[in-house]
């Protein structure tokens, strides 16, 4: 379009060539501009914040504070004490409401029956892993607090290794909360010990131990037939 046309106050040259000129003569940035447009917002006891019309989530240690708003052309960010409480796509239409489970977390850790028919989790993607093991939990008492408490381990392990763990123990047939943390902390111990060598005068494994909870469960069975 720049080749194109003709510049307004040169005639006789383009937008394009009177352009190139100029580059010469720019300011060099040293960083990217960073485009965004900031403003404040209050959030609410729901830990959500309203912005041009629509309802965004933030993480629940933010709620009741004053935050920054920074909109993007095509994204949000969420910063309250300098810290990034939420990022959530940018909606043009209005009273739309976008969750991010992971920003109720905390909250879902004193009422885990929330889990249920709270509003951030109606519609909650999970890895299949972690489906599986919801839905596994289901109808036992306990097993929206069992479930939470897994979620909660992706504080620490990260989600990839929660995923990882829960599709182990799908796999192995041994479904349940402490089993699940049992396999994400020998995960953990793998990849920081050292590999150490038998002493010389002892003869090799010739069956080496395998770690297998399904001996406990059937322990915990025994002793419930027994009882």
């Amino acid at each position: 379009m720049a080749a194109g046309h003709k510049h307004p106050e040169f005639p006789d040259r383009t937008v394009a060539e009177v352009f190139a000129d100029e580059q010469e003569h720019l300011v060099r940035v040293k960083v990217p501009f960073d485009s965004y447009r900031e403003t404040t917002a209050r959030v609410s006891f729901t830990s959500l914040v309203n912005f041009d019309r629509n309802r965004y989530s933030v993480h629940a240690s933010a709620v009741g504070k004053t935050i920054a708003v920074r909109a993007y052309a095509d994204r949000l960010i969420l910063v309250a004490d300098g810290q990034t409480v939420g990022v959530h796509v940018r909606q043009f239409g209005r009273n739309k409401t976008l969750f991010d489970p992971w920003h109720y977390l905390e909250v879902l850790k004193r009422k885990p029956g929330a889990l249920r028919n709270g509003a951030p989790f109606k519609d909650w993607e999970l890895p299949l892993p972690l489906k599986e093991v919801r839905a596994a939990r289901l109808n036992r008492h306990d097993g929206d607090k069992q479930f939470v408490g897994i979620l909660s381990a992706a504080l620490t392990h990260g989600l990839e290794a929660v995923v990882d763990a829960c599709a182990e123990a799908v796999a192995a047939n041994t479904i349940s909360r402490d089993v699940i943390l049992n396999i994400l902390s020998r995960t953990g111990e793998e990849t920081t010990s050292e590999q150490c060598a038998a002493p010389s005068h002892l003869p090799p494994l010739k069956m080496p131990p395998v770690a297998d909870c399904r001996r406990y469960d059937q322990l915990l069975a025994g002793g419930a037939h027994a009882a």
